[in-house]
């Protein structure tokens, strides 16, 4: 049977239940209605007659009028005669009644009550049969009603507990199946033998899984091919390339990291995090895979390959994915590459003693130059007219910025071939702030700032090495002085804070894009626009130095309301 015939057929009972019992209780309340009224019309009418024949008996005498109604209650009770001996009854109260005389005597009225009382005991009777045979009727047409609500709860509570189970139970099905065709399980089919509706559903669905089977039969050499065409690509690459799982399970490696970490291809599919316990680079290079997805992993990893130490910078690209059906992205896994950098790495040591030779170098020369200035200055030598005097005072500064550019240099290589070392001791920090200040007071000079100083009456003793951070200090309030318009203010102060003390410089010129605040601590790197000469190298310095004291160095600026740099140094 079809589906829509049962539920047609199950809500047609239901229906027709209702009808029924709505026409049965209908029926019982109308023949009790239909009892009732011939109760009132046939009995409680005579009662009403003979009570209005006794009100006329006792006010009967020479009034006329209780005679004409008595007349006529014996009349209307001549008409409802519906007991069996009420006739007779009536024919003698009749009787008596026409043998009233004009004066009324006791005994002829005594005799009348009789007949009144004997008619009125015979429909009280009466009254009191039927009450009770229409009580008994309405005790059975209840119960009837109880039982037959009852019947009608009991099926339509099967009907509704068949219903839904009719409906859900094939859809459930359905969606059982879709679930496994979903976890590609192309085996499962469907059977709905029975219901015409859903057995053409399970014929579509049988022949899409059996088509999903072929189609993943055929092609599955295909994607073998793929596969091993994408393997021959990832092999013939030179640079060592390897992927993990999102369980960090070895999915493929190529010849050259296999190579590089001196393993077999049966690492493929093992546990990366197993492998790397007898493996020192495995294990070095998880960690810095880890340390990577926390920032951290810009080293370059330095491995013994190719018969001499090379470098290898390592990429770390997590992979996602888009599932067919779905929005929300899925990890899959990472993508490690192993740039190598050896040739880089190379070339810049050899820039970086380059830099360093000829920075030493030129420090020589350039104090002769300064010292030569010196003696020229000197009236014993002779005394210099003003044009000689701009001129030795050009050559000055020129010397004075070489000599400054020279030692940033000497700073730069110091830190980039590791040989920055530092002699820490315990230091105020009103000593690196005075140093600074006295550094700079001729340029301050020259260029009208104010140079405002801020210091707490109470601060934390820093260990440090005051050279290389007053060095920092000086330079911070030197580029406050050249960015600062004429005439304007400079601060340099100190603040305490629970575990650090910081040193800030503050200037109120035209300010730092929020763009360039992390650029302007790279290596060479100027902001656009800036009219300063430099030579880019003193705040990628600052930070070097101040964070191998272990603490940071930050900017705050915005423009047209001046920059604040904060040097944190641990107390």
């Amino acid at each position: 049977m079809k589906m829509q015939k049962r539920l047609t057929l199950g809500i047609s009972v239901l229906f027709a239940m209702i009808l029924l019992l709505g026409i049965q209780s209908v029926r019982y309340v109308r023949q009790l209605s239909q009892a009732t009224g011939t109760i009132l019309a046939d009995n409680y009418n005579s009662l009403q007659y003979a009570k209005n024949m006794l009100r006329s008996l006792n006010e009967i005498g020479d009034d006329s009028a209780s005679r004409h109604m008595l007349r006529t209650n014996l009349a209307l009770q001549q008409q409802n005669i519906t007991e069996m001996h009420e006739g007779e009854l009536t024919a003698s109260l009749q009787q008596h009644i026409a043998q009233l005389s004009d004066t009324v005597g006791g005994p002829e009225l005594r005799i009348i009550r009789e007949d009144l009382f004997r008619i009125m005991e015979l429909n009280m009777a009466s009254i009191r049969t039927k009450s009770a045979v229409v009580e008994q009727r309405a005790e059975y047409v209840m119960w009837w009603l109880i039982a037959a609500a009852a019947l009608c709860v009991v099926i339509a509570g099967g009907i509704l507990l068949w219903l839904p189970h009719l409906v859900l139970r094939p859809i459930d099905l359905l969606k059982q199946g879709i679930t496994e065709i979903a976890n590609h399980n192309y085996q499962k089919r469907l059977d709905f033998t029975g219901n015409r509706e859903f057995e053409s559903v399970a014929e579509s669905f049988n022949n899409m899984a059996a088509k999903l089977d072929e189609y993943r039969r055929s092609s599955l050499d295909d994607l073998m091919t793929a596969k091993k065409r994408i393997e021959a690509i990832v092999n013939t690459l030179h640079e060592p390339i390897i992927g993990l799982g999102p369980d960090r399970t070895i999915l493929f490696m190529n010849r050259e990291a296999l190579a590089v970490l001196n393993l077999g291809e049966e690492v493929v599919g093992r546990d990366a995090t197993e492998v790397a316990l007898s493996n020192d680079l495995l294990r070095r290079l998880l960690r810095e895979l880890y340390a990577d997805r926390k920032g951290g992993g810009a080293e370059p990893l330095k491995i013994y390959a190719d018969n001499k130490e090379s470098y290898f910078q390592m990429e770390n690209t997590p992979l996602y994915i888009t599932p067919v059906g779905e929005r929300e992205q899925h990890f899959v896994g990472n993508l490690v590459v192993l740039s190598n950098i050896t040739r880089y790495k190379e070339l810049d040591s050899a820039k970086t003693n380059f830099i360093s030779t000829v920075s030493h170098e030129m420090k020589t020369p350039i104090s002769s130059i300064l010292m030569s200035l010196q003696l020229l200055g000197d009236d014993r030598l002779g005394t210099l007219n003003d044009e000689q005097r701009q001129l030795v005072g050009s050559i000055r500064d020129s010397s004075d910025r070489l000599l400054s550019i020279t030692g940033e240099l000497l700073n730069m290589s110091q830190i980039e071939t590791g040989k920055l070392k530092l002699m820490p001791k315990v230091t105020k920090p009103i000593e690196l702030i005075d140093y600074a200040v006295k550094a700079t007071q001729v340029l301050a000079e020259r260029f009208c700032c104010f140079v405002e100083v801020e210091y707490p009456e109470k601060i934390s003793k820093v260990f440090v090495d005051s050279e290389k951070i007053a060095w920092v200090v000086t330079n911070l309030l030197s580029n406050a002085i050249h960015h600062s318009p004429e005439r304007s203010r400079v601060v340099v102060g100190a603040v305490q804070h629970e575990k650090a003390v910081e040193i800030y410089v503050q200037d109120f010129g035209r300010g730092i894009d929020p763009r360039y605040h992390q650029s302007i601590f790279e290596r060479y790197f100027r902001v656009p626009g800036t009219k300063v000469q430099g030579s880019g190298l003193g705040l990628a310095i600052s930070k070097e130095f101040v964070e191998a004291h272990g603490g940071t160095i930050r900017v705050e600026s915005e423009i047209g309301k001046g920059s604040r740099f904060s040097v944190m140094l641990p107390v």
